[in-house]
């Protein structure tokens, strides 16, 4: 059965570069970037910290958790960038109240300029996404400059409305791990940083790893009962591949769903619960896993009763 209780929300080729739309220099282990420093007989273009955001942003749920700094007071320091993509870059930014120990680190996540390229085949993904006004929808599907930025901001909220649901649902059943929404801005998503707060180093992601029999088969479980929750939640990932899973002291983690699906309203929803279960069960068979524990058929049929596709 899907889930009842929680609000209703808006709603790649060959090789290692299918699944991660990532530049090939992103940081190493996710280190803030060093930033070189400007010419002498130029300005500093950093102002040093800004005021928080969060007084003119839409909020993530409630209860928040007891690490967000929510104070008006706090100032919020960009550290460098964590991850460069082609439709979003993520950077690293430290919201404190100054003169006190209050203090997280955030990952805001800032989707490129509409001039720019947005993402690959985002018409397949746009499937069952409508907007109120004609005229929006229209310029959304002839690609205008409005349009483009209409569907820019799709992205922001479709990521911020799944990641809030799927937060909400995973800290009462924990069957589920994704990083909090802190809240969202236009094309400016900020969430929980996972990963080492003092030495602000991002968790690895599962493609870095090598695990033990023992370790690849529960991450497996994880996946499926994680998998079964966005089925039941009438999600596809849309993306989902081991560069989208973040493995924070053996937790599988849930990243990246801007391209997320509505498998009822998206006529190609099947397709895209087909597509993620194969790329995740290519990978861990490949690793060592039992077939006869990663048999995608078999999976794909299980999403789809759980989404309620016949």
């Amino acid at each position: 059965m899907r889930d009842q209780d929680s609000s209703a929300w808006e709603r790649r080729g060959r090789g290692r570069r299918r699944f991660d739309d990532d530049e090939p220099h992103f940081l190493k282990r996710g280190r803030p970037a060093e930033a070189a420093a400007p010419p002498a007989d130029e300005p500093d273009p950093d102002p040093g910290p800004a005021w928080s955001s969060w007084d003119d942003a839409v909020h993530g749920p409630q209860p928040y958790p007891a690490w967000l700094v929510t104070e008006l007071a706090a100032r919020d320091t960009e550290l460098g960038v964590l991850k460069t993509g082609k439709e979003a870059d993520v950077h690293l930014v430290r919201r404190a109240v100054p003169d006190t120990d209050r203090s997280c680190l955030l990952a805001a996540k800032r989707y490129r300029d509409p001039r720019h390229r947005l993402f690959h085949r985002d018409a397949g993904y746009l499937e069952g996404r409508r907007v109120r006004r004609s005229r929006e929808m229209r310029a959304m599907t002839g690609r205008t400059a409005f349009g483009r930025q209409m569907i820019a901001g799709q992205w922001a909220a479709a990521e911020f409305g799944a990641l809030a649901r799927l937060w909400e649902i995973g800290t009462r059943y924990g069957t589920i791990s994704v990083p909090y929404p802190v809240q969202l801005r236009g094309t400016e998503l900020m969430l929980e940083f996972v990963g080492d707060p003092d030495e602000g180093r991002a968790a690895p992601r599962l493609a870095e790893l090598r695990p033990d029999p023992a370790e690849l088969r529960g991450l497996w479980e994880q996946l499926v009962d994680a998998l079964i929750v966005l089925a039941r939640a009438g999600y596809a990932h849309g993306d989902l591949s081991p560069y989208n899973l973040l493995v924070p002291a053996g937790r599988l983690v849930l990243i990246d769903l801007p391209q997320v699906v509505d498998v009822v309203a998206n006529p190609q929803g099947r397709d895209f619960l087909a597509r993620d279960v194969g790329i995740v069960t290519r990978w861990f068979t490949a690793r060592g896993l039992p077939p006869d524990l990663a048999d995608p058929t078999a999976l794909t049929e299980l999403l789809c009763r759980e989404a309620g596709l016949r």
